[in-house]
Order: C-alpha cells, then sequence, then structure tokens
C-alpha cells in the first residue's frame, strides 16, 4: 500500500490532504459541540482554538495566505458591524473584536 502512495502525483497528494483537513475540521467541531454539552470552559477554549487553527492551515493548504486571511476575517468584521447584526447590537462581540485584532496589528 504505501508502494501505491509513493508514485502519487503532487496534485493528488495535494488533494487527499485537502480532504483529510477539511475532515479534520469538521472533527474539530464535533469535539467542539461535545466540550460545550460538557460545560468545560478549557475544551471550549481548545476545541474552538482547533477549529481556527484548522481553518488557517486549511486555507494556505488552498492558497490563502495567513495574511490574505487575517484580512479577510477582519474585513468580515467590518461588514458585521455596518450590517448590525444581533449579535453586535446587543453585545458588541463584532466591535469588540475588531479592536482586538487591530490592538495586535
Amino acid at each position: 500500500m504505501a508502494v501505491l502512495f509513493s508514485n502519487e502525483s503532487d496534485i493528488l497528494r495535494k488533494m487527499r490532504l485537502i480532504e483529510w483537513l477539511k475532515a479534520e475540521l469538521i472533527t474539530h467541531i464535533g469535539q467542539l459541540y461535545q466540550a460545550m454539552a460538557k460545560n468545560s470552559e478549557q475544551a471550549i477554549s481548545d476545541g474552538l482554538a482547533a477549529v481556527v487553527v484548522s481553518c488557517y492551515i486549511l486555507a494556505r493548504r488552498l492558497g490563502i495566505g495567513f495574511d490574505s486571511l487575517d484580512k479577510a476575517i477582519l474585513q468580515k468584521v467590518e461588514q458585521d458591524i455596518k450590517k448590525e447584526r444581533e449579535v453586535e447590537k446587543w453585545f458588541g462581540d463584532s466591535s469588540e473584536y475588531q479592536r482586538h485584532l487591530r490592538k495586535k496589528g
């Protein structure tokens, strides 16, 4: 079996990796749901971190650099603020996250 995979083209290997990363992301989301059901702050934090890291790695494999993803996230947050989504109107979460991102940058 290892011989078969060693003969794979680079494109096929990259496609397999992307599929694996997508499955890993879904697994992390499932683990996050389990952590929320247990109501464990540490497990929820770990689950959220795993989802975020998986998204960044998947983006990179899809040709989107970390900086580009960061910019897209900031733009999305700004759009959410302008649209006055409920989470923003009620709690100001998007504005708070925008301040956090700008402070880091």
